[in-house]
């Protein structure tokens, strides 16, 4: 298939990478093009605009990093639905707001084009690995479709219901990972207080009731002093937000969600906003005096 790719940062560029692995034909943009060279030299081609490249493919992923970027992507003046000739397929795989994938979902079927919401999780690794959850909301009969295609990125598709479910479901993703991730950070915090092996903690607690992706993958992390991002400080605190929001919307509160919150804009106010999440326990321990 043709198959049109925006977004080439740290998750999305290893997740069009399967797709060309695969043998698909690759279209691809990005605010910065120098970050999707290992497609282009791939045989991937580049394109100046989100609308060019639904000008060209048959179907049109999108991986960015805010809901700001994806309503610049879909409704700009260059952005694919401004385009003459588009996509059969809009696949919006960015953490984003799911009253946003509803619209998009209105707006692309005026059009005539099928629209999915796809976020998914399972950061760095997930995504080099092709080992995703992928969390999907739109119309059954175009999620059988793209399903091919999921499936090499990921290990754990899910359809979720109509336009917006797939943006929900990652929102009960981001929570359970705040939770855990503070968790994760205490619990090692404490081993190194008390002078253990934070290694050789992980490797016990890992495999016990305690096990979790997050000890066992971004543990060993925090052991190294590795704060390198799988997925952004800044970025989290977007989708945290966005959770808040939709509870407070609701009229029902979160209020383990907004504390962890609260310590990440700390850690980001400490300039670890593009940092990874492990990086919490920095703000841990500035709040212990170290």
């Amino acid at each position: 298939m043709n198959i049109g790719w925006i977004g080439t940062g740290v998750m999305g560029l290893s997740m069009a990478g399967h797709l060309q692995d695969a043998g698909h034909g690759l279209f691809v943009y990005n605010r910065t093009q120098s970050k999707a060279e290992r497609l282009i030299a791939g045989g991937g081609e580049w394109h100046a605009s989100p609308a060019a490249v639904a000008e060209h493919a048959e179907i049109v992923f999108t991986m960015v990093g805010f809901p700001s970027d994806v309503e610049e992507i879909y409704f700009g003046d260059d952005g694919i639905l401004s385009s003459k000739k588009t996509s059969r397929i809009v696949v919006d795989m960015t953490t984003s707001r799911p009253s946003l994938a509803q619209h998009i979902a209105d707006v692309a079927a005026r059009s005539g084009l099928s629209s999915l919401d796809a976020p998914v999780s399972g950061g760095d690794i997930g995504a080099r690995d092709a080992t995703l959850a992928i969390m999907v909301g739109g119309d059954r009969e175009t999620f059988d479709e793209v399903c091919p295609l999921f499936e090499l990125m990921g290990k754990n598709i899910s359809y979720m219901g109509p336009a917006g479910a797939g943006q929900h479901t990652k929102m009960c993703n981001q929570i359970l990972v705040a939770g855990t991730m503070i968790g994760v950070c205490e619990s090692l915090f404490y081993a190194a207080k008390r002078g253990l092996d934070e290694q050789a903690i992980i490797d016990v607690i890992g495999k016990g009731a305690a096990m979790s992706w997050s000890i066992n993958n971004l543990g060993p992390r925090i052991a190294r002093g590795d704060y390198n991002p799988g997925f952004m400080v800044e970025h989290f605190i977007k989708d945290m937000g966005i959770a808040l929001d939709e509870a407070a919307a609701s009229g029902f509160s979160l209020p383990g969600l907004s504390l962890v919150r609260q310590l990440y804009i700390a850690l980001k106010a400490q300039g670890h906003g593009r940092s990874g999440t492990q990086a919490l326990i920095l703000a841990l321990k500035r709040l212990n005096g170290e």
